[in-house]
């Protein structure tokens, strides 16, 4: 039985209502992720890490397992499970290859999920079967070198209606997949007058003329999940392409960055478990002053500041996705759910930096060393802080609710 079909009939209060701990099933979810993670995708790590290589199999070793398409009907294909699964699985992942579980995030979450919500009976039966089974990889084009924190007023990418078609002209800067993606689901205005209220969403293929990726970025850390600047030059996509409403793209920009938040949330708490691991190994095997660095008080404190860290994330972590797990179509964007999930993912990449960094300061000079394991989730660490929305947005959208 696959993990996800084991989880098929969950739903989000079986966590909430056994004592803030996962089902048996929920538990078998993750550990299947686990193995999955520890057995296929550990070893991948030095050379996505020292290549920025994609591994091509990743994808549908994923969908052999079961891990695509969670929170699709099955009538698509998918296996009819819930949001608080595919964050299982996200941790899981997490744990043993995070570039892979960014990239899967990216597809799953960003890409799958918003397809499956918003997008017409014939697209989704156009493009989920390619990326369920793996066959093809998703990705999402939101943010623009000019567009950052500011995604949606500053959006300077733009589509506009000719016949059979729209034209889309404009760029999409960091877009996690984007070399390896053959569906991208594009955000751009088609009303600039109404500003934000003017977005709309697209499915791009990556072979349609006038589309191309300008260029594959190097960077510091999650390495492997390739990340690249993509360029549409009067880039024709089917008007029967477009995803949802003209101009209601918003709704579905907004709903869809909650929930990302949220699945994010969920590969900082598997980062932070495996750095607490390394570390906890290497406190019991490391010699110093003639005993083992774990008899030293010190370690001994961020240990346990460590440990406590971890477990408050993944009551947070929890409690957040159950409640983002039937958040209803062209929800969220507003209210509780967009000030918890601020909130959760604000607290879980700052508690991951704080494990990770005290993890590299016990492993002391060999943490330092770029090849090492816990040396990789150093570097990944902070982009947690900023992707998904800055630590600074976080907090602008907690206030604004609180004071709303």
């Amino acid at each position: 039985m696959s993990a996800t079909a084991a989880a098929a009939d969950l739903r989000a209060n079986s966590y909430a209502t056994n004592g803030f701990r996962l089902t048996p099933d929920q538990q078998e979810i993750l550990d299947q992720a686990d193995k999955f993670g520890r057995g296929e995708l550990h070893d991948l790590c030095p050379r996505m890490d020292n290549e920025e290589w994609w591994p091509p199999q990743a994808m549908p070793a994923l969908a052999r397992m079961g891990f695509l398409g969670v929170t699709v009907e099955p009538e698509l294909g998918g296996a009819g499970s819930d949001f608080f699964t595919s964050g299982l699985i996200t941790q899981g992942l997490a744990r043993w290859n995070h570039a892979v579980a960014l990239s899967y995030v990216a597809h799953e979450n960003l890409c799958v999920n918003n397809i499956a919500r918003n997008a017409s009976p014939a697209l989704r039966e156009r493009y989920l079967p390619g990326l369920l089974d793996g066959t093809k990889i998703g990705a999402l084009g939101l943010t623009e070198p000019g567009a950052g924190s500011d995604a949606l007023g500053s959006m300077a990418t733009t589509a506009r209606r000719e016949g059979d078609h729209y034209i889309l002209n404009g760029a999409k800067l960091f877009i996690t997949n984007g070399p390896v993606a053959d569906v991208i689901l594009v955000y751009a205005k088609t009303d600039k007058a109404a500003g934000a209220k003017g977005i709309s969403a697209f499915i791009v293929e990556k072979g349609f003329p006038g589309f191309k990726v300008a260029q594959k970025l190097d960077k510091m850390g999650f390495r492997g999940s390739t990340t690249a600047e993509l360029v549409f030059e009067d880039c024709k996509v089917p008007a029967e392409n477009l995803v949802g409403v003209e101009n209601k793209g918003v709704a579905v920009v907004m709903s869809g960055l909650d929930l990302e938040r949220a699945i994010v949330a969920m590969i900082n708490l598997g980062m932070a478990e495996r750095a607490f691991e390394l570390a906890l190994d290497y406190a019991k095997t490391r010699t110093q002053f003639g005993k083992k660095i774990g008899e030293f008080q010190m370690v001994q404190a961020k240990l346990a500041e460590m440990w406590t860290t971890i477990e408050t994330m993944k009551t947070y972590c929890y409690r957040t996705l159950a409640e983002a797990n039937d958040l209803e179509e062209g929800a969220g964007g507003r209210g509780d759910i967009h000030k918890l999930t601020a909130s959760c993912i604000l607290y879980a990449a700052e508690g991951c930096t704080r494990v990770v960094s005290d993890a590299v300061q016990i492993f002391g000079g060999a943490g330092y060393m770029r090849e090492t394991e816990i040396n990789r989730l150093y570097r990944a660490s902070k982009l947690l802080e900023i992707g998904a929305g800055t630590s600074e947005i976080r907090k602008l959208i907690i206030a604004g609710e609180l004071l709303r």
